[in-house]
């Protein structure tokens, strides 16, 4: 099996400033993408594997391919591919393109991993490629356990008051349906359906289930901090973020 592992991310961000560029308990951000991919591969000598990041900044670029871990592959990004508007599966069907051109070969699974998603499992991802392979679907991503539910405890305005998201008589949440967040850290896609211009849930999709505050939307400078500290929590205490983080202390 060869899969193409994409790292993507623009420059600059309008809650964090520089995001993407920063230090997260003492290492590089990006370093944790690229570690996760590492060890994966150190665990699965028979896969073959590309990694590339797309990116209109030329220090993410260099920050990510020199990484002391692996080789990487570096895009420049389009500027049609740029904007704010624009979705990040478009953004890793230009990776698959660039790469099989540049590598004259085909890909069978293409893997993305979150720039700011360093709190990951090698089990997470291992889990979604496997999924992904064994059920040979469009789409595996990562999910949650969604702390609220549409069908109990989460509401709606309307022209008189609020009501529940979905109308239902369930009187515990255990009677509801079990609801899921999308935490964005990883996706693994069939190559023949990036190239064709769906989106992620059009197609058929699955989902594995994460480590639950592992992963946090990093919008503000506050979310940031609340990450690290949970992030402390976990390298002191649970090996598989741990190996993590000493990898790349190991590596760098």
């Amino acid at each position: 099996m060869r899969i193409l592992f994409t790292i993507c991310g623009r420059a600059g961000s309008k809650g964090i400033k520089n995001k993407n560029l920063r230090i997260f308990c003492g290492k590089y951000l990006a370093h944790f993408t690229v570690s996760t991919i590492d060890l994966y591969l150190d665990r699965h000598p028979e896969i073959d594997a590309d990694i590339v990041v797309n990116s209109d900044s030329a220090e993410l670029l260099n920050l990510v391919a020199d990484n002391g871990m692996r080789t990487v592959e570096k895009i420049e990004r389009d500027e049609s591919l740029a904007g704010d508007t624009i979705g990040k599966i478009s953004v890793i069907n230009d990776c698959l393109s660039n790469m099989e051109e540049r590598k004259f070969i085909h890909y069978d699974m293409v893997v993305d991993l979150d720039l700011t998603s360093p709190l990951r499992t090698v089990d997470d991802l291992e889990k979604v490629i496997e999924v992904q392979k064994e059920k040979n679907i469009d789409v595996t991503t990562t999910v949650t356990t969604a702390r609220r539910n549409p069908y109990f405890n989460q509401v709606k305005r309307t022209g008189q008051g609020v009501k529940k998201v979905i109308e239902s008589n369930f009187t515990a949440r255990q009677q509801a349906p079990e609801i899921f967040d999308m935490n964005a850290s990883i996706y693994a896609y069939k190559p023949e359906y990036l190239k064709s211009g769906k989106g992620v849930l059009d197609g058929y999709c699955e989902i594995v289930e994460m480590y639950d505050t592992g992963v946090l939307d990093l919008d503000h400078e506050n979310d940031f901090e609340l990450m690290e500290v949970i992030a402390e929590h976990l390298f002191k205490n649970c090996q598989g973020f741990k190996e993590i983080y000493d990898n790349i202390l190991e590596k760098k």
